[in-house]
């Protein structure tokens, strides 16, 4: 069987070869119609975009869920917090994404009515930053469990309050230490996107199976859209490694941590 990986300049509009391929990337003949590559770059950037605001609300949230779950439990204020994040986790974390999904654009607009004036990529990167952020909750959770106890008693002997333990002590290591499962997250992020089709969002998914039924080409189709997301899992991948390579504490190994991490 041969590739005709040409499929990709051919027009949209009614399948010809078109002279520019890359004519929307570039701006090469405004006149030109868009050819195959140039929606699946478009695509390809709408799958970014999604996944990049998923993963910026799942860090916020899962590090502030994660925290709150490890809080000493010395009054009903933060007994109240802890039960609020735990049964943040417990819900986002037990509901499948693309149930989620379909919540944040069928259901929830109709109590919150503001909400049905936002597009429909926005739902989605609000519902995988949800999802995400329960499972980032749980590593922070660990990562911060599995530091020495010394670390806190240390914090509080130097008459630091709970608040500046966090910020100055415990979390600056805590963070560190789950940056490893924060790459495999980031990269199921970037998977996890392909949900988006089910809401018409112009991701790579939604591509593949359009483009595939236009131009009979489902195998050229898939092997461009397996190697981008492949491509963006790879980035980062490396990206997170060079960040767990510029923030390692040398010599420092914290307790229990494989155990810790493995929740």
């Amino acid at each position: 069987m041969s590739l005709d990986m040409g499929v990709f300049c051919k027009n949209t509009l009614d399948g010809e070869v078109v002279d520019h391929c890359f004519s929307a990337l570039f701006g090469l003949g405004k006149n030109a119609d868009p050819s195959y590559l140039d929606w699946l770059l478009k695509a390809w950037g709408w799958t970014l975009a999604v996944a990049g605001l998923g993963l910026a609300i799942a860090l916020i949230l899962g590090a502030v869920m994660g925290t709150l779950r490890t809080l000493p439990k010395s009054g009903r204020g933060t007994s109240f917090l802890i039960a609020l994040s735990t049964a943040w986790v417990e819900l986002f974390r037990n509901i499948p994404i693309l149930v989620q999904v379909f919540l944040w654009y069928h259901v929830i607009p109709a109590f919150i009515p503001s909400l049905k004036a936002f597009p429909s990529y926005l739902l989605v990167s609000i519902a995988l930053g949800f999802f995400t952020s329960a499972r980032i909750a749980e590593q922070v959770r660990a990562g911060i469990q599995s530091l020495p106890s010394g670390q806190r008693m240390a914090a509080t002997a130097l008459g630091l309050t709970t608040i500046q333990s966090y910020r100055y002590v415990i979390l600056p290591m805590a963070l560190r230490i789950v940056l490893p499962p924060l790459t495999s997250e980031s990269m199921n992020l970037i998977k996890n996107s392909s949900v988006a089709f089910a809401v018409s969002v112009p991701e790579l998914t939604l591509f593949a199976m359009q483009a595939q039924e236009e131009t009979s080409h489902g195998v050229e189709i898939y092997l461009a859209v397996t190697a981008l997301y492949a491509l963006s899992a790879f980035a980062v991948n490396r990206v997170m490694a060079r960040i767990e390579k510029s923030t390692r504490i040398p010599g420092f190994i914290a307790a229990s941590n494989d155990a810790g991490l493995a929740h």
